[in-house]
């Protein structure tokens, strides 16, 4: 619990903080004299530390976020001008999404629990009306699994084409899910419902053929990345709604400049998921290659996922951009 002497003590120098970023918010970093960028760049520090200590109090978040958002807009002030450095984008995808990626979990469950809900009604409308599945799917996929046989044979016979269209098709979806956060989250509800949606009257239709296991195996290897992808991509679309909807104590724009800043951040990271995906989906998963060996490679990506998304990083603060602050 942190004490409020010490709470009292460290408020006077984050509120210069927050004079001193107004000012340059304002009129620009020429609004500071050099005396007062030094006295930002060393209260910045020392900001950096606080927040480091706030974490550490459960009952402290709402102020940790509050702080963490004074360090972001410290931090664009400081290195607005600074150049890109080697190692950017390694430290992006080593410490950075992993990061915001726990911050905003929430959000991706969110994302995974309306796709999964809208899935499981598709596949109960499927089931008990069997046109409900012809609409949706079509006629020419509905033939090919009423003959017992995988829509998929095509991607074979054109595996490099294919497979480029496949990524375009998935960063295309992922996007658009993130984007439509702007329409209050309403957009982004509907892209996972009607994918989850799909997603379940194609598992219905394969089932009542006899084929869920033709399907596993198919989606299974590119699977294990695509809809974790997708799912954080939601939780991108509701980060924006968020921020445009309840703004807290920020104004309505700080407040979805900021959640954006952090929305962006997650799509940005599912990028190498997608192209991952897509290779698989193009080369991998339609062909003849064994069962249990589509099984295992999904076992592995899935794992190697899993490490990478839920280990812990350190309690660094990040800006708007996308960059830790240091």
């Amino acid at each position: 619990m942190l004490s409020t002497r010490w709470l009292e003590k460290r408020r006077p120098y984050w509120a210069r903080v927050d004079e001193l970023v107004a000012r340059t918010e304002k009129s620009g970093i020429r609004a500071l004299s050099h005396h007062e960028l030094r006295e930002l760049a060393v209260l910045y520090r020392q900001a950096a530390s606080d927040l480091s200590t706030v974490r550490e109090d459960p009952s402290s978040q709402r102020l940790a976020q509050s702080l963490n958002q004074l360090l972001g807009r410290a931090h664009n002030c400081i290195y607005m001008g600074r150049g890109r450095q080697g190692g950017r984008i390694l430290s992006f995808y080593r410490d950075t999404f992993p990061q915001i990626f726990h911050e905003t979990l929430p959000y991706t469950l969110a994302a995974c629990a309306v796709f999964f809900a809208l899935a499981a009604a598709g596949f109960v409308m499927a089931v008990v009306d069997p046109g409900f599945q012809r609409y949706f799917l079509g006629g020419a996929m509905m033939e090919s699994i009423d003959k017992h046989q995988m829509w998929t044979h095509s991607i074979v016979s054109v595996k490099p084409l294919e497979s480029s269209a496949i990524m375009t098709n998935n960063l295309s979806v992922s996007f658009t899910t993130f984007a439509f956060g702007i329409t209050a989250g309403i957009g982004t509800f509907w892209m996972l419902a009607f994918n989850g949606l799909l997603f379940g009257v194609v598992n219905a239709a394969c089932w009542q053929a006899g084929m869920s296991g033709q399907l596993l195996s198919f989606v299974a290897p590119h699977g294990v990345l695509e809809l974790p992808a997708i799912f954080i991509a939601g939780g991108a679309g509701f980060l924006i709604a968020k921020g445009l909807l309840f703004p807290g104590t920020l104004p309505r724009r700080a407040s979805l400049v900021l959640e954006g800043g952090r929305a962006l951040r997650l799509v940005l990271g599912i990028v190498p998921l997608l192209i991952v995906a897509g290779t698989i989906e193009g080369f991998v998963s339609p062909s003849d290659l064994a069962v249990r060996w589509k099984y295992l490679l999904a076992a592995v990506l899935f794992g190697l996922l899993l490490l990478f998304v839920m280990r812990k990083t350190p309690p660094v603060p990040v800006n708007t951009l996308g960059t830790p602050i240091s």
